[in-house]
Protein backbone atom coordinates (compact mmCIF):
# COMPACT_ATOMS: atom_id res chain seq x y z
CA UNK A 1 0.00 0.00 0.00
CA UNK A 2 3.02 2.07 0.31
CA UNK A 3 4.70 2.01 -2.75
CA UNK A 4 4.32 5.23 -5.08
CA UNK A 5 3.26 4.76 -8.50
CA UNK A 6 5.43 7.54 -10.95
CA UNK A 7 3.12 6.87 -13.91
CA UNK A 8 0.07 7.70 -11.78
CA UNK A 9 -1.89 10.96 -13.32
CA UNK A 10 -2.28 13.79 -10.57
CA UNK A 11 -4.99 14.70 -8.63
CA UNK A 12 -6.77 17.50 -10.44
CA UNK A 13 -6.52 20.83 -8.95
CA UNK A 14 -9.80 22.00 -6.90
CA UNK A 15 -11.21 25.65 -6.89
CA UNK A 16 -9.56 27.08 -3.68
CA UNK A 17 -6.03 25.77 -5.46
CA UNK A 18 -6.76 27.86 -8.25
CA UNK A 19 -7.60 30.90 -6.23
CA UNK A 20 -4.40 30.91 -4.37
CA UNK A 21 -2.72 30.95 -7.82
CA UNK A 22 -4.61 33.98 -9.16
CA UNK A 23 -4.54 35.98 -6.03
CA UNK A 24 -0.59 35.66 -5.96
CA UNK A 25 0.88 38.97 -7.62
CA UNK A 26 2.77 38.18 -10.73
CA UNK A 27 6.29 38.94 -9.97
CA UNK A 28 8.65 42.01 -12.14
CA UNK A 29 10.64 39.32 -13.97
CA UNK A 30 7.40 38.11 -15.99
CA UNK A 31 6.03 41.67 -16.41
CA UNK A 32 9.21 43.26 -16.93
CA UNK A 33 7.79 46.39 -14.53
CA UNK A 34 6.11 47.43 -11.76
CA UNK A 35 3.98 45.19 -9.85
CA UNK A 36 0.95 46.79 -7.09
CA UNK A 37 0.20 44.46 -4.30
CA UNK A 38 -2.46 47.08 -3.47
CA UNK A 39 -4.55 46.78 -0.39
CA UNK A 40 -7.95 48.98 -0.04
CA UNK A 41 -7.37 51.60 1.98
CA UNK A 42 -10.40 52.51 4.48
CA UNK A 43 -8.59 55.15 7.40
CA UNK A 44 -5.81 57.64 7.30
CA UNK A 45 -5.61 57.65 3.34
CA UNK A 46 -5.30 60.79 1.54
CA UNK A 47 -6.24 61.50 -2.47
CA UNK A 48 -3.61 62.65 -4.39
CA UNK A 49 -4.30 63.60 -8.18
CA UNK A 50 -2.02 62.08 -10.89
CA UNK A 51 -1.02 65.44 -12.25
CA UNK A 52 0.77 66.19 -9.14
CA UNK A 53 2.48 62.64 -8.43
CA UNK A 54 3.42 62.02 -11.85
CA UNK A 55 4.21 65.81 -12.68
CA UNK A 56 6.43 66.48 -15.15
CA UNK A 57 8.13 69.42 -14.59
CA UNK A 58 8.20 69.62 -10.68
CA UNK A 59 11.38 67.52 -9.25
CA UNK A 60 11.14 64.78 -6.71
CA UNK A 61 11.58 66.51 -3.73
CA UNK A 62 9.05 68.60 -4.54
CA UNK A 63 5.86 66.03 -5.34
CA UNK A 64 6.90 64.28 -2.43
CA UNK A 65 6.63 67.50 -0.39
CA UNK A 66 3.42 68.78 -2.13
CA UNK A 67 2.13 65.01 -1.34
CA UNK A 68 3.29 65.83 1.91
CA UNK A 69 1.41 68.92 2.71
CA UNK A 70 -1.99 67.76 1.02
CA UNK A 71 -2.01 64.88 3.43
CA UNK A 72 -1.56 67.01 6.97
CA UNK A 73 -4.56 68.47 8.70
CA UNK A 74 -5.81 72.39 8.25
CA UNK A 75 -3.94 74.50 10.42
CA UNK A 76 -0.61 72.42 10.45
CA UNK A 77 2.89 74.41 10.21
CA UNK A 78 4.19 74.03 6.78
CA UNK A 79 6.61 76.91 7.37
CA UNK A 80 10.20 76.10 5.90
CA UNK A 81 11.69 75.77 9.51
CA UNK A 82 8.87 73.28 10.74
CA UNK A 83 9.79 71.07 7.40
CA UNK A 84 13.33 71.15 7.76
CA UNK A 85 13.48 69.94 11.30
CA UNK A 86 10.54 67.22 9.81
CA UNK A 87 13.17 66.30 6.98
CA UNK A 88 16.37 65.97 6.47
CA UNK A 89 16.87 67.61 3.08
CA UNK A 90 17.92 71.25 5.01
CA UNK A 91 16.39 74.65 4.52
CA UNK A 92 17.85 75.67 1.03
CA UNK A 93 16.76 72.36 -0.63
CA UNK A 94 13.03 72.69 0.79
CA UNK A 95 12.35 76.01 0.33
CA UNK A 96 13.62 75.60 -2.97
CA UNK A 97 10.72 72.83 -3.57
CA UNK A 98 8.11 75.24 -1.61
CA UNK A 99 8.75 77.52 -4.89
CA UNK A 100 8.36 74.78 -7.30
CA UNK A 101 4.88 74.03 -5.77
CA UNK A 102 3.97 77.55 -5.90
CA UNK A 103 5.36 77.84 -9.42
CA UNK A 104 2.79 75.62 -10.61
CA UNK A 105 0.01 76.51 -8.72
CA UNK A 106 -0.40 73.75 -5.77
CA UNK A 107 0.60 76.45 -2.75
CA UNK A 108 -0.60 80.01 -2.18
CA UNK A 109 1.70 82.00 -0.01
CA UNK A 110 0.72 85.42 0.79
CA UNK A 111 1.67 87.91 3.60
CA UNK A 112 -0.86 89.48 6.03
CA UNK A 113 -0.90 92.07 9.18
CA UNK A 114 -2.49 90.86 11.95
CA UNK A 115 -4.43 92.80 14.93
CA UNK A 116 -1.92 92.93 16.46
CA UNK A 117 0.84 94.03 14.00
CA UNK A 118 2.85 91.06 12.83
CA UNK A 119 3.08 89.59 9.60
CA UNK A 120 2.40 86.13 9.49
CA UNK A 121 2.61 84.04 5.74
CA UNK A 122 -0.98 82.48 4.87
CA UNK A 123 -0.20 79.19 2.86
CA UNK A 124 -3.12 77.65 1.17
CA UNK A 125 -2.48 74.35 -0.49
CA UNK A 126 -4.04 73.34 -3.84
CA UNK A 127 -4.80 69.90 -5.33
CA UNK A 128 -5.98 70.72 -8.27
CA UNK A 129 -4.26 73.74 -9.56
CA UNK A 130 -5.90 76.12 -11.91
CA UNK A 131 -9.54 75.13 -11.40
CA UNK A 132 -12.35 77.55 -12.52
CA UNK A 133 -13.85 78.13 -9.11
CA UNK A 134 -10.20 78.85 -7.53
CA UNK A 135 -10.23 82.60 -5.84
CA UNK A 136 -8.04 84.49 -7.72
CA UNK A 137 -5.21 86.44 -5.87
CA UNK A 138 -5.41 90.13 -5.84
CA UNK A 139 -2.54 91.63 -7.56
CA UNK A 140 -1.54 95.48 -6.66
CA UNK A 141 -1.91 97.97 -9.02
CA UNK A 142 1.19 99.99 -10.12
CA UNK A 143 1.12 104.02 -10.14
CA UNK A 144 1.16 105.06 -13.69
CA UNK A 145 3.89 106.71 -14.72
CA UNK A 146 3.95 110.53 -16.10
CA UNK A 147 4.65 111.08 -19.54
CA UNK A 148 6.85 113.79 -18.84
CA UNK A 149 9.30 111.96 -16.58
CA UNK A 150 12.73 110.76 -17.56
CA UNK A 151 13.15 107.27 -17.63
CA UNK A 152 15.33 105.28 -15.81
CA UNK A 153 19.01 105.00 -16.29
CA UNK A 154 20.20 101.82 -16.71
CA UNK A 155 21.53 99.40 -14.04
CA UNK A 156 24.17 96.67 -13.64
CA UNK A 157 22.52 93.07 -14.11
CA UNK A 158 21.43 91.56 -10.88
CA UNK A 159 21.29 87.33 -10.16
CA UNK A 160 17.79 86.22 -10.67
CA UNK A 161 16.54 83.24 -8.25
CA UNK A 162 15.62 80.28 -9.49
CA UNK A 163 11.75 80.73 -8.38
CA UNK A 164 10.82 84.16 -7.58
CA UNK A 165 8.07 83.15 -5.44
CA UNK A 166 5.90 86.61 -3.50
CA UNK A 167 6.86 85.55 -0.38
CA UNK A 168 10.72 85.45 -1.14
CA UNK A 169 10.60 88.78 -3.29
CA UNK A 170 8.13 90.66 0.04
CA UNK A 171 11.41 89.80 1.91
CA UNK A 172 13.70 91.25 -0.22
CA UNK A 173 11.96 93.99 -0.60
CA UNK A 174 11.93 94.75 2.84
CA UNK A 175 15.15 94.23 3.36
CA UNK A 176 15.61 96.93 0.48
CA UNK A 177 13.52 99.48 2.51
CA UNK A 178 15.63 99.32 5.42
CA UNK A 179 18.96 99.89 4.01
CA UNK A 180 18.28 103.87 4.68
CA UNK A 181 17.57 103.31 8.24
CA UNK A 182 21.77 102.20 8.49
CA UNK A 183 22.90 104.62 6.29
CA UNK A 184 20.92 107.49 4.33
CA UNK A 185 22.28 107.67 1.13
CA UNK A 186 21.07 104.13 0.21
CA UNK A 187 17.45 105.33 -0.61
CA UNK A 188 16.70 103.91 -3.57
CA UNK A 189 13.43 105.00 -5.82
CA UNK A 190 10.66 102.32 -6.41
CA UNK A 191 11.90 101.74 -9.63
CA UNK A 192 15.42 100.99 -8.40
CA UNK A 193 13.62 98.67 -5.76
CA UNK A 194 12.24 96.76 -8.57
CA UNK A 195 15.37 95.99 -10.33
CA UNK A 196 17.22 95.16 -7.39
CA UNK A 197 14.42 93.03 -5.45
CA UNK A 198 15.37 89.75 -7.84
CA UNK A 199 19.09 89.65 -6.66
CA UNK A 200 18.43 90.43 -3.16
CA UNK A 201 16.07 87.12 -3.33
CA UNK A 202 19.03 85.15 -4.98
CA UNK A 203 21.26 85.51 -1.95
CA UNK A 204 18.22 84.72 0.32
CA UNK A 205 17.75 81.28 -1.12
CA UNK A 206 21.15 80.80 -0.23
CA UNK A 207 20.59 80.30 3.64
CA UNK A 208 20.70 83.53 4.43
CA UNK A 209 18.59 85.72 7.03
CA UNK A 210 17.87 89.17 5.93
CA UNK A 211 19.92 90.97 8.49
CA UNK A 212 22.83 89.00 6.67
CA UNK A 213 21.95 90.54 3.54
CA UNK A 214 21.29 93.74 5.00
CA UNK A 215 25.05 93.68 6.47
CA UNK A 216 26.75 92.73 3.24
CA UNK A 217 25.06 95.23 1.68
CA UNK A 218 26.14 98.08 4.19
CA UNK A 219 29.20 97.21 5.27
CA UNK A 220 32.13 99.27 3.74
CA UNK A 221 30.65 101.95 2.20
CA UNK A 222 32.52 104.49 0.58
CA UNK A 223 32.74 107.95 2.68
CA UNK A 224 32.19 110.43 -0.24
CA UNK A 225 28.91 111.29 -1.88
CA UNK A 226 27.23 108.35 -3.24
CA UNK A 227 25.36 109.73 -6.82
CA UNK A 228 24.14 106.27 -8.14
CA UNK A 229 23.80 104.50 -4.60
CA UNK A 230 21.08 101.41 -7.06
CA UNK A 231 23.82 101.19 -9.31
CA UNK A 232 26.33 100.41 -6.10
CA UNK A 233 23.63 97.69 -4.74
CA UNK A 234 23.80 96.20 -8.02
CA UNK A 235 27.19 95.62 -8.57
CA UNK A 236 27.67 93.89 -4.94
CA UNK A 237 24.25 91.65 -5.61
CA UNK A 238 26.09 90.41 -8.72
CA UNK A 239 29.91 90.79 -7.47
CA UNK A 240 29.53 89.27 -3.82
CA UNK A 241 27.13 87.05 -4.65
CA UNK A 242 27.89 83.37 -2.24
CA UNK A 243 27.79 80.13 -3.61
CA UNK A 244 24.83 77.51 -2.71
CA UNK A 245 25.46 75.77 0.51
CA UNK A 246 26.08 72.08 0.15
CA UNK A 247 24.13 69.52 0.77
CA UNK A 248 25.11 67.46 3.93
CA UNK A 249 22.96 63.89 4.17
CA UNK A 250 22.01 63.55 7.89
CA UNK A 251 24.34 60.32 8.24
CA UNK A 252 25.13 57.63 5.99
CA UNK A 253 23.95 54.59 7.17
CA UNK A 254 26.33 51.40 8.30
CA UNK A 255 26.48 48.70 5.65
CA UNK A 256 25.62 45.93 7.12
CA UNK A 257 27.53 42.76 5.22
CA UNK A 258 25.44 39.20 4.09
CA UNK A 259 26.88 36.51 6.57
CA UNK A 260 29.63 34.15 4.29
CA UNK A 261 31.16 30.74 5.34
CA UNK A 262 35.09 30.59 5.84
CA UNK A 263 36.52 28.32 3.42
CA UNK A 264 39.22 26.99 5.87
CA UNK A 265 37.48 27.09 9.69
CA UNK A 266 33.91 27.10 7.74
CA UNK A 267 32.79 29.29 10.53
CA UNK A 268 30.13 32.23 9.54
CA UNK A 269 31.15 36.06 9.27
CA UNK A 270 29.75 38.90 7.70
CA UNK A 271 32.06 39.59 4.54
CA UNK A 272 31.08 41.51 0.97
CA UNK A 273 32.41 38.40 -0.63
CA UNK A 274 33.40 34.65 0.22
CA UNK A 275 36.66 33.48 1.54
CA UNK A 276 38.44 33.18 4.77
CA UNK A 277 37.32 34.70 8.00
CA UNK A 278 39.96 37.42 9.51
CA UNK A 279 41.21 34.57 12.52
CA UNK A 280 41.70 32.57 9.60
CA UNK A 281 43.63 35.08 7.52
CA UNK A 282 45.64 36.07 10.87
Amino acid sequence: MDTQHTNARPYAPSRNDWKKRSSRPRTAAVCGGVVHDNTRHTTRFTVIGNHLAQHPELSLLAIGLGVHIQSLPGGASVDIRSLAARFPEGTTRIAGALRELEAHGYLRRTRERTKDGRVVTRTVSCNQPGRADAPEEPKPRRPARRESAPGPRLLPAVPQPAYPAPDLLATALGVLSGLRRTDPRLLISATDAEHLVPGVAAWLERDLTPEAVHRALTTGLPSELLHRPAALLAHRLAAQLPPLPPFRAPGAPSVLHPLQNCDVCDRAHRAPEPGTCGACRT
